[in-house]
């Protein structure tokens, strides 16, 4: 019997993605360093520089970022004299976030590292449009997809 012959990783949408990412954020880190923020602190930061005070549970669901990966992102942060937290007035269980004075200083820089970096990469506006298109869409799919089950 003839063993199945089996995709090359690189022939995989899902491997395709998953090195892209990483590529995303080794590009990005000599960009972020100097700012002192890592890629999910950077998305933080870009979040609460476009509005800012906004509930942790926003944030979370708004960036894909579980609670109990964001809270200790935002508890260093906060250290680093980026952003406050304030517990509502009304409901305790509800914290929002909002940027200090150097915190607004870093967000502002850190929204000008997209054009620089899709200047670098060299594309268009209409092939940035199309591929974010295109993962919005497949993410949308993913996220209201059944797990398949593999027979």
């Amino acid at each position: 019997m003839t063993p199945p012959v089996l995709p090359k990783p690189e022939a995989l949408l899902c491997f395709n993605l998953y090195a892209a990412s990483h590529a995303f954020n080794r590009a990005y880190k000599p960009l972020l360093d100097p700012l002192g923020l890592t890629y999910p602190q950077f998305l933080v930061m870009l979040s609460l520089g476009q509005q800012d005070g906004q509930a942790v549970g926003q944030l979370s669901d708004d960036l894909g970022i579980e609670t109990n990966t964001l809270s200790p992102l935002l508890k260093r942060l906060e250290a680093a004299g980026q952003l406050r937290r304030e517990r509502s007035q009304t409901d305790e269980r509800r914290v929002f976030i909002h940027l200090t004075p150097a915190g607004i200083d870093t967000a502002f820089a850190a929204q000008r590292i997209p054009e620089s970096m899709a200047a670098a990469l060299g594309i268009t506006r209409d092939e940035a449009d199309s591929s974010l298109a295109t993962l919005r869409r497949l993410r949308d799919l993913l996220n209201g997809t059944p797990r398949p089950q593999i027979d």
